[in-house]
């Protein structure tokens, strides 16, 4: 098969490197797999993932006389790219329910990147959350196939960056910074008050400091990070929306336990009391509250734990889940029966999204609920995503001094 995936930016996160993951694995299948992005990507650009290189990496315009056999948007901003590529089927990537990452008062915004969800694609999702949502609001066919694990990378035997230390708990929170619907800077804050003796922070946003952590990680890749989970006893990841929430299991993997709210995609695999704590009224005194319980009541860490390693012994490795992922696109090449036209589907996408274009150039006055300084930063992580990236990361580089 030839496949290409369309990838919003290279840069490190979870949703790029689930991709990637998939991607180089149906490559050594012997498929013909390309990612497309709209600039040209650099071995540095993905040096963060071993073997990434070894793809091919074109623009929109390489692949302009190129024909696929299934084309996959992935990030939403990609649905609006697909017309300009060439491809037998049209398929979906959902990773999460991405109108949920961005504010209520958004509504225009939201309502853009639900409707990409109506469009006549093929869909293939991570989670059964997501599934069960676009099955039921769009009454779409979904193929479910749930991420693997590197089990290489997340197990108990990995020598840790630093040793447990039995008596005590050591914290650690995992998530980019400035990203409202993580809640990481909320997670660092909660752990300091609560009795844990350490905090360590790991984060793919690139900073050299961070006040109230005893260790930071930066854009650690992915070989090293099953060290950073086995040196902790618990990950406390606070995010308000996920897809498939795959911190906590793979600190699961290393020997750890998690205390999360109760966000999409944590009953995958997290049981209350059983595995992890969750918290409900995901109230900030009671996540404290949990993280002191898992100082005070050393039995409780020490059984949700072992808990927590059964819960990792069942899940799929990467291999499996990228077989199902390749079993996947043979039955959308050569058994769907949805109607494609992606001249239609290019239609349909162009005025969805003119008509947010002209929401966001509505003069301040006639603007509801959406400040200038938020359609500014907006308009350029959507027309610009490098030099959005770039601007991101010096201004988090000035924050960190």
């Amino acid at each position: 098969m030839k496949i290409c995936f369309l990838v919003w930016s290279p840069d490190i996160s979870g949703g790029t490197n689930v991709i990637l993951e998939h991607a180089t694995r149906l490559k050594d299948y012997g498929n013909d797999v390309t990612i497309v992005t709209e600039s040209a990507v650099t071995e540095s650009d993905v040096d963060w993932f071993k073997g990434a290189n070894l793809l091919k990496w074109k623009t929109y315009d390489d692949v302009e006389n190129e024909v696929f056999d299934l084309a996959f948007a992935t990030w939403w901003r990609t649905v609006f790219y697909l017309k300009r590529v060439k491809s037998s089927r049209y398929a979906y990537f959902v990773q999460s329910i991405e109108s949920k990452f961005y504010s209520e008062d958004e509504v225009v915004l939201r309502n853009l990147i639900e409707q990409t969800y109506s469009l006549e694609l093929d869909i293939v999702t991570e989670a059964t959350w997501i599934a069960e949502y676009l099955s039921s609001r769009y009454h779409q066919d979904v193929h479910l196939v749930k991420n693997g694990i590197r089990k290489e990378f997340f197990n108990t035997e990995i020598v840790p960056t630093e040793a447990r230390i039995d008596g005590k708990v050591r914290v650690l929170v995992e998530g980019p910074l400035n990203v409202s619907f993580k809640n990481t800077e909320l997670a660092v804050a909660l752990a300091n008050e609560s009795d844990a003796d350490e905090v360590w922070l790991l984060t793919s946003t690139p900073i050299g400091s961070y006040e109230g952590v005893d260790r930071l990680f930066s854009r650690v890749p992915i070989s090293k990070v099953g060290e950073i989970y086995s040196s902790c006893d618990v990950i406390v990841k606070l995010s308000t929306v996920e897809g498939m929430f795959g911190p906590p299991l793979e600190c699961f993997h290393c020997g750890g336990t998690s205390v999360s709210y109760d966000v999409t995609g944590y009953d995958e695999y997290i049981e209350n009391e059983v595995n992890g704590l969750v918290s409900f009224s995901r109230d900030n005194s009671d996540i404290v509250s949990k993280i002191n319980r898992l100082v005070s009541e050393p039995e409780l860490l020490a059984s949700l734990k072992e808990k927590a390693i059964e819960t990792a012994n069942k899940w799929p490795t990467w291999e499996e889940s990228s077989l199902q992922f390749e079993e996947a696109c043979k039955r959308i090449i050569s058994e769907s029966e949805l109607k494609q036209n992606i001249d239609s589907i290019g239609v349909k996408a162009d005025l969805m999204f003119s008509t947010y274009e002209a929401h966001i150039s509505t003069p301040r006055g006639q603007v509801i609920n959406l400040g200038i300084k938020g359609a500014v930063v907006q308009r350029l992580r959507l027309r610009s995503p490098k030099l959005f990236s770039v601007l991101t990361k010096i201004r988090n580089r000035i924050k960190s001094n």
